[in-house]
């Protein structure tokens, strides 16, 4: 029997036994000299698991993302998934970023249709938490967007994923992720910070969709808002004027009666980009420089003091071209001067001219952020001459704009009482009528007449000057003439 089986393995029918060695030889000794070496997938079955000790990760298709666990500092370890082909370890998402796994013993798996990480004593620390039966077969899944999701195995339809990282967001926005509400499923997607550089627990910073008044994003400490995007205006938000100049990309705003979100994609598939809150609470956008292999920050938020959320108080509009930056809007004051004189800005500015309703009118206020609009009134079904009636009609409404800047400027947004958060940019904007008092409005157009009028008497003194200037030159010129003349005559006569 064993002739047979060494003829047959002569002849190749069967694997040569020292050819096996060989093969166990070799994999030990790769295992042992390369303990980082790992074998990749972009799927995890039912019948698979990830294990901190197997160093198996999960790889997108395309090799653009990878899943597996990961430590920063001390012995806490963490699911997440992070840029395969990025020198830079940048980290885009984390399972368990409140409850990490304290030693090396760590487990993913599905279970009951779900996912699960399970510590060292089989006690999950994370899971999808999926509830109702699923028949058939589930599979968990790294997308090249970066997405990991877990899907019945026998569909690829994005809309019928059991679950998605993209609905669970951590401190970065990736292309095609979501940011705001989804009202059928009982959604909130928002940016949380890390907790420091070393630390991806939850910090104190977040950054989310505001859906009350006009639609806009803030950065939030804790509970407190500290800066805001504006409102968006059909092509961008009014805060960041910016977004028009950046051609890699293009913005989505979709508002219906499902969901509520933003979202950007990249016009180049090859570039690798993030939307991405700091411990600090700023927001940064990155694009990754494959040459110099370093991301290159091109955008933040906020990146002056305009951009301080109530940064001049009421009635006040912030630009950095003047000083100081803040200023009250025409027909207003400060209530204390000598505070607005020495830099404080903080309290209010108050009007020259109480108002008398019937008789007011309304002052233009041109490229400007638009006021906080949280407590305003949105009106989507008028224009802007209806919306300056309305206004009009309500001796509470103390200024309105257009809701969307594009096609002649469809919808109204009002504002009742006191606003602000408004700053004035050198382009970009949109403008803001302001209800002013009928006698500061003149008080405008007399003074505009009177400058006017001291350009126009300027201007022609200087005209009459001139004037003047060339008679009185020709005059002059005529006179040197007519002597050089009889100089010359006297002269002849004398030869």
């Amino acid at each position: 029997m064993r002739v047979v089986e060494r003829d047959r393995e002569m002849r190749g029918e069967l694997p040569n036994k020292h050819h096996s060695y060989i093969f166990f030889a070799f994999l030990f000794f790769v295992l042992v000299l390369f303990p980082d070496f790992s074998i990749s997938t972009n799927t995890l079955s039912a019948t698979e698991s990830l294990t901190i000790s197997s160093n198996k990760t999960i790889v997108s298709p395309g090799g653009v993302f990878e899943l597996g666990f990961f430590k920063i500092l001390g012995d806490s370890w963490y699911l997440g998934i992070w840029y395969k082909n990025v020198s830079e370890k940048t980290y885009v998402w984390v399972a368990n970023r409140d409850n990490p796994l304290s030693d090396s013993i760590g487990i993913l798996k599905i279970t009951n249709s779900n996912l699960v990480l399970l510590n060292h004593s089989d006690t999950p620390v994370w899971s999808t938490h999926l509830t109702g039966a699923v028949r058939s077969l589930v599979v968990a899944e790294l997308l090249d967007n970066g997405n990991f999701v877990l899907k019945d195995s026998k569909t690829n339809d994005s809309d019928r994923f059991l679950w998605q990282s993209f609905d669970f967001p951590t401190n970065t926005l990736l292309p095609q992720m979501k940011l705001g509400l989804d009202h059928k499923r009982r959604l909130n997607r928002f940016l949380t910070s890390w907790k420091n550089s070393f630390d991806p627990s939850s910090g104190d910073y977040t950054f989310k969709l505001e859906t009350r008044g006009l639609t806009e994003l803030f950065g939030l400490f804790t509970i407190l808002e500290v800066y805001r995007s504006g409102p968006w205006d059909g092509r961008r938000f009014s805060g960041i004027p910016e977004m028009e100049q950046w051609d890699d990309f293009v913005y989505n705003f979709t508002e219906n009666r499902e969901e509520v979100f933003y979202t950007f994609r990249l016009t180049d598939p090859n570039l690798y980009s993030r939307l991405t809150i700091n411990a600090a609470g700023n927001l940064e956008r990155f694009t990754w420089d494959p040459t110099r292999e370093e991301w290159n920050r091109f955008w933040f938020m906020p990146k002056d003091n305009c951009d301080k959320l109530g940064i001049c108080g009421s009635y006040a509009y912030c630009d950095t071209s003047t000083s100081p930056a803040c200023n009250c809007i025409r027909g207003f004051q400060p209530l204390s001067p000598q505070e607005w004189a020495s830099g404080d800005a903080s309290g209010k500015c108050l009007r020259k001219t109480q108002l008398s309703c019937g008789g007011d009118k309304f002052f233009q206020l041109m490229s400007m952020k638009l006021p906080d609009t949280t407590t305003a009134i949105v009106d989507k079904r008028i224009g802007l001459e209806e919306c300056e009636e309305k206004c009009k009609n309500d001796c509470n409404c103390t200024a309105y704009a257009n809701m969307d800047i594009r096609n002649g400027g469809p919808g109204c947004v009002i504002w009742i009482g006191e606003f602000q958060d408004i700053r004035k940019y050198a382009s970009a904007g949109q403008d803001l009528y302001v209800r002013l008092a009928a006698a500061d409005i003149r008080e405008r157009s007399n003074i505009s007449r009177k400058i006017i009028g001291l350009i126009v008497g300027i201007s022609l003194m200087l005209v009459v000057s001139f004037i003047i200037y060339c008679f009185w030159k020709r005059k002059h010129k005529r006179a040197r003439a007519t002597a050089a003349a009889i100089d010359f005559e006297r002269e002849f006569k004398d030869l």
